[in-house]
């Protein structure tokens, strides 16, 4: 197992919750608003960014609580005596400063990255096909994280230089050349990471899904486009040779945060968003099991699935768990019910969730 001895503490609408006794498979049941997706995005915070929701971290602190919040999990790695301790926490007098430790040692949200490799399925990413481009972009990134931690902090740094010099572009004077220089000469070799990041996630995936059966999920084809040049000199020449162009335009039009996912139907050669709901989901959750046990060597993934097989027929659900079974992965599932993880609830830590505090079933 990846993570055990999981606990919440202030956080959405957990007072106190421990969640111990951990397995492969790990379920979560109880009605809606019970608090079930709130442990999914409490463990994604375990992970460099900003959880499964994206919500400012004022909003992920409990109501009724002192204004911070706190989350930890022992992470167990292989056959090791003693799990590594990890944790993330907002102080109340520091509530939009996120803070981690790593064995009682403060540490840089991107270091979360060097143990495990969590990722997701939520509802909210059903359109993702449909979506502007930029979700597409975020989704590549949080899966390069498994492949490579230090993807991270490339997209982080690149993203800060990219406002910087997108301010410059935009302000009344025209921008000084010394300090476009500055700012590219940060901008190039972060974005060309994050572009090879993108590339080789694209590349891994396709070759996945090229050895998984075609059915019974459909099988997407993958092709990353890059907004920019791939090489350091083309790139940081294409910048300098659009300066006037996004002077004019005030923001930088060439880069990879250009970059596109492009995803079909590869049985019908048809866009993925021109694709049924259906077929879109189904796209999803090939794309997810084809990530699976992807994480670099020395690190474990996990994987937060919610709300994922009450939508599933008993075919598709039991491919589901059959493949996540041999993926390598810690699996994190919500349901309203059990009925649907029939199959797999002897090999299951269960939870029933209710009124923010979780009970083992």
């Amino acid at each position: 197992m990846a993570l055990d001895r999981i606990s919440l503490s202030d956080f959405r609408n957990h007072a106190a919750t421990t969640l111990a006794g951990t397995a492969r498979f790990n379920l979560l049941v109880g009605d809606n608003g019970a608090g079930k997706t709130n442990i999914l995005e409490a463990l994604s915070l375990l992970a460099p960014g900003r959880g499964l929701r994206g919500a400012t971290l004022a909003d992920m602190a409990r109501q009724d609580g002192g204004g911070g919040f706190a989350i930890g999990a022992d992470f167990v790695a292989g056959d090791a005596s003693q799990p590594l301790r990890l944790g993330t926490y907002i102080e109340p007098q520091h509530p939009t400063r996120r803070r981690v430790r790593i064995n009682s040692a403060d540490a840089a949200a991107v270091g979360l990255g060097e143990w495990l490799a969590v990722t997701w399925l939520t509802p909210a990413m059903d359109s993702l096909f449909l979506d502007p481009a930029s979700e597409r972009r975020r989704f590549m990134d949080r899966l390069a994280v498994a492949l490579n931690p230090a993807h991270a902090s490339h997209a982080s740094r690149y993203e800060k230089a990219l406002r910087e010099r997108n301010r410059l572009l935009g302000g009344e004077r025209t921008p000084d050349p010394a300090w476009l220089d500055a700012i590219e000469a940060q901008l190039v070799p972060h974005g060309i990471a994050l572009a090879l990041g993108r590339a080789r996630l694209a590349e891994t995936l396709m070759a996945r899904l090229a050895a998984m059966p075609a059915e019974p999920f459909a099988r997407p084809a993958l092709t990353y486009v890059p907004g920019g040049p791939m090489d350091a000199g083309a790139l940081a020449q294409a910048m300098y040779d659009s300066r006037a162009r996004d002077r004019a335009a005030q923001r930088t039009l060439t880069g990879p945060h250009r970059d596109e996912l492009e995803v079909i139907h590869a049985a019908k050669r048809q866009p993925a968003a021109q694709s049924s709901t259906g077929e879109q989901k189904a796209m999803l959750v090939a794309i997810t099991l084809a990530h699976a046990g992807l994480a670099a060597k020395g690190r474990r993934g996990v994987l937060l699935l919610d709300e994922v097989a009450a939508h599933l027929d008993p075919v598709r659900r039991a491919a589901l768990f059959d493949q996540l079974r041999g993926s390598g992965t810690q699996v994190w599932m919500t349901g309203t019910e059990t009925a649907p993880f029939a199959s797999i609830a002897g090999e299951a830590a269960i939870w029933h969730v209710e009124g923010g505090s979780a009970v083992t079933a």
